[in-house]
């Protein structure tokens, strides 16, 4: 079978250090609908390029008309001046983080994009972390995101966030972001443009992906079962992560289809009478409809001991509650390891 030949997008600055150290950064993120290739000179890419590239990227201090002759899909010019001098023309401010960049370029992409990316399948499964208990304040989302940070330093790693209120300002998008609602209208409206609008919505804290959970809690409850399982079903299906998080609460439908679906779920507790009774009434609530099996996957722990927390994000690897989710982290690690079979049923 003829190979297909992978599409192309070219970037043009002739300020170096910034021309390449905006390709490194999308090389790392890896699994590009377009193969990159950079220049700091338009001569040299005009006698070493063809016509039909994909994507034109070049800086506004390089511009010129004989950029036509390559008939790209899209030109985007990086704008330095603020002013958008042609027509016909995309702009990208060049002066703003790489990763709202890539966002925005993506974004450009794939209105006219005719194909997902490329898939390479791996053999290997995505790992789903659930994370849930009727306790409140029981440092649930704090214990996720460490999680999350500390598998995301060997690992590619998703973190989302299902609370009604998910109580860090620093993952809450601002009213221009996308999030996860966003998310799921494309899954539904633009299954076929799935990957790329993911890569759109994509955020980082340090090398964690992460998904802004949605700006009003009260959406989540308009949001049915089928439709979770369908998109970590999805996310699944495009064998981007190894491990997913999942910080859950009672606001969502299907929740405990979702802990079906986790290799294992982690509960966080306290130490009192109100916290034990709350337990056992989830413990006999699940036997009941026969999720019986979630227990049996479910460990159970107390933060009680943690009497602090830092402010920042990226500190919460460090200290007592670090050294506890580093510990489990590595029997995860061991048991995806050894691929005896995670006890998942859906």
């Amino acid at each position: 079978m003829k190979e297909k030949v992978r599409k192309v997008m070219l970037l043009c600055d002739e300020e170096e250090e910034y021309a390449h150290l905006l390709t490194e950064f999308m090389e790392q993120r890896g699994n590009l609908p377009w193969e990159v290739r950079t220049y700091t000179n338009v001569r040299d890419m005009l006698s070493m390029e063809k016509e039909g590239v994909e994507l034109l990227v070049v800086a506004e201090s390089v511009y010129c008309p004989d950029l036509q002759k390559l008939s790209p899909g899209r030109l985007v010019v990086l704008n330095e001046s603020g002013i958008m001098k042609w027509q016909d023309t995309f702009y990208v401010d060049k002066y703003q983080e790489a990763e709202e960049i890539l966002r925005q370029l993506l974004g450009i992409y794939t209105e006219v994009a005719d194909a997902q990316l490329p898939i390479l399948r791996s053999n290997r499964k995505t790992i789903f972390i659930g994370n849930y208990s009727p306790v409140r304040r029981s440092m649930q989302t704090s214990f996720a995101i460490t999680m999350g940070l500390l598998l995301a330093e060997k690992h590619r790693t998703l973190y989302l966030n299902f609370e009604h209120y998910a109580g860090t300002a620093e993952l809450l998008p601002d009213m221009q972001s996308l999030d996860m609602a966003d998310l799921l209208y494309f899954l539904n409206a633009q299954k076929d443009k799935f990957r790329l609008r993911l890569q759109t919505i994509l955020k980082h804290k340090g090398a964690l992906a992460y998904i802004p959970p949605m700006k009003s809690g009260q959406n989540l409850l308009t949001v049915t079962a089928p439709e979770w399982l369908e998109l970590l079903r999805k996310i699944e299906e495009l064998e981007e992560f190894d491990y997913v998080i999942l910080d859950l609460g009672e606001s969502m439908q299907g929740l405990f289809d979702i802990l079906r679906m986790c290799a294992r779920v982690y509960t966080l507790t306290r130490e009192d009478r109100i916290a034990r009774g709350k337990l056992l009434q989830y413990e006999q609530i699940l036997a009941l409809y026969e999720y019986a099996d979630v227990l049996d996957k479910t460990k159970q722990l107390s933060l009680a001991h943690i009497r602090r927390l830092p402010e920042e994000l990226e500190q919460l690897t460090k200290g007592d509650l670090g050294d506890l989710v580093r510990n489990l982290v590595r029997e995860i690690e061991e048991k995806a390891g050894k691929e005896e079979g995670w006890n998942i049923r859906i």
